[in-house]
């Protein structure tokens, strides 16, 4: 079925996706409205370590994953968490992850998310450069560090198959090393910087960003859920589900079921802090926290809990990363605020965009686990080029939500 250009949308969904889908929409002068269900916390779009994580091309549905889960579970001191209250939620997700990990299904999930990575920081410069708010990106890197012979030695063989045409990796240098001496308790013994990879100087300033520029073209933001149906009736050309987490409810609406889950983080932040603003996101490989240093103070942020979105926290989870601050000498100079949220997460940890089949009026945007903040813009690109019928940068099929059955 021939769909004609849009020249109005309806986004459902105000996090990092939705609002680069609207943003990308005006840019090829799409009216848009964004509809943004309010909720009890920020979304995981605001409470994230702003990494923007190019070098994670590999999908988390491997072997490898299956493998390491075992020491990386909670109870042994890893940042996994599988609820028993939530069995019904992440048994199905894990039947259908170790049938996204056999060989052949994961070496097409790492074309298809290789395809994505690699376009994602140019995006982000476009994106950042139309809303006026380059400032808001750091191409700075990050560190990955080891504090122990067993950590180093197991950090540098996974680093061995490495490969990316626009990511590469170096030793610490000594600006790196003296940086981290002076800023930590125990300094890492090992570590390594990517270069290519980047962050932001403040996840919610880049939402607040994309908000007013939306604005400034015209379009509408609404606080306010709606169901599919009540979306399809407001008359616009196309309606675009990307409202993480909350996408399977309207996917089951539109007949095409996605298996999502709520892929929990944690984090605790200080507004006041002496941590060097010129370090990029540090990750502590071994303890699985991300430590990032942003406008509005220190993030550390970790955890992996598989559950429901609307399960009540595990404050365990926090005094965890409290202990892991006190240990590590991280300067949280204020009492922290503590966080958590949903990160919507298929099973073979690819993204699902596309058009439902059945209503080509419908497009899709989703999942994005980890990556969302990272593949926010290209995505962005992808939808807005579906909506007018032009040329997608990046080939939709891998991402179809069929993929499914």
């Amino acid at each position: 079925m021939t769909v004609p250009p849009a020249r109005s949308a309806i986004v459902l969904g105000g996090g990092i996706v939705g609002l680069s889908i609207a943003s990308a929409l005006q840019e090829r002068g799409v009216a848009v409205r964004v509809l943004d269900a309010p909720g009890e916390r920020p979304p995981a779009s605001w409470g994230n370590a702003g990494h923007v994580a190019t070098e994670q091309y590999e999908p988390l549905a491997s072997w490898q994953t299956v493998r390491s889960l075992p020491r990386r579970l909670m109870t042994f001191g890893g940042p996994v968490s599988l609820p028993p209250s939530a069995i019904g939620a992440w048994m199905p997700f894990g039947w259908r992850l170790l049938r996204a990990a056999e060989p052949a299904n994961f070496k097409r999930g790492l074309q298809a998310l290789r395809s994505l990575t690699v376009e994602a920081m140019p995006a982000w410069r476009r994106m950042a450069a139309r809303i006026g708010a380059a400032d808001l990106l750091r191409e700075s890197g990050h560190i990955v560090t080891w504090e122990s012979t067993v950590g180093a030695r197991r950090g540098r063989a996974a680093l061995r198959g490495f490969e990316s045409p626009a990511v590469r990796w170096r030793d610490l240098d000594a600006a790196d090393t003296a940086l981290l001496t002076g800023a930590l308790k125990r300094p890492p013994i090992d570590g390594v910087r990517f270069e290519g990879t980047g962050s932001v100087a403040d996840p919610g300033a880049v939402l607040e960003a994309l908000r007013a520029a939306i604005m400034r073209e015209g379009g509408s933001i609404e606080s306010r859920a709606a169901t599919l149906d009540e979306a399809r009736r407001m008359g616009a050309d196309v309606v675009v589900i990307a409202a993480g987490v909350r996408s399977a409810a309207l996917m089951r609406e539109a007949g095409s079921p996605a298996p999502l889950i709520a892929e929990r983080g944690y984090h605790i932040q200080s507004e006041e802090t002496r941590w060097p603003e010129v370090l990029p996101p540090v990750v502590f490989d071994e303890r699985a926290v991300v430590t990032t240093r942003f406008r509005s103070g220190l993030r550390a942020t970790s955890f992996v809990e598989f559950s429901r979105a609307d399960a009540p926290p595990d404050a365990r989870k926090w005094e965890v990363l409290k202990r892991h601050a006190a240990e590590l000498g991280l300067p949280f100079d204020s009492p922290p605020k503590t966080w958590f949220g949903s990160r919507p997460t298929l099973p073979d940890y690819l993204p699902a965009i596309g058009r439902i089949g059945n209503d080509p009026r419908v497009l899709y945007a989703f999942g994005h686990q980890h990556l969302g903040l990272t593949l926010g813009p290209i995505t962005g690109e992808i939808v807005a080029a579906l909506a007018r019928g032009d040329l997608a940068p990046v080939g939709t099929a891998p991402f179809a939500i069929e993929r499914f059955g």
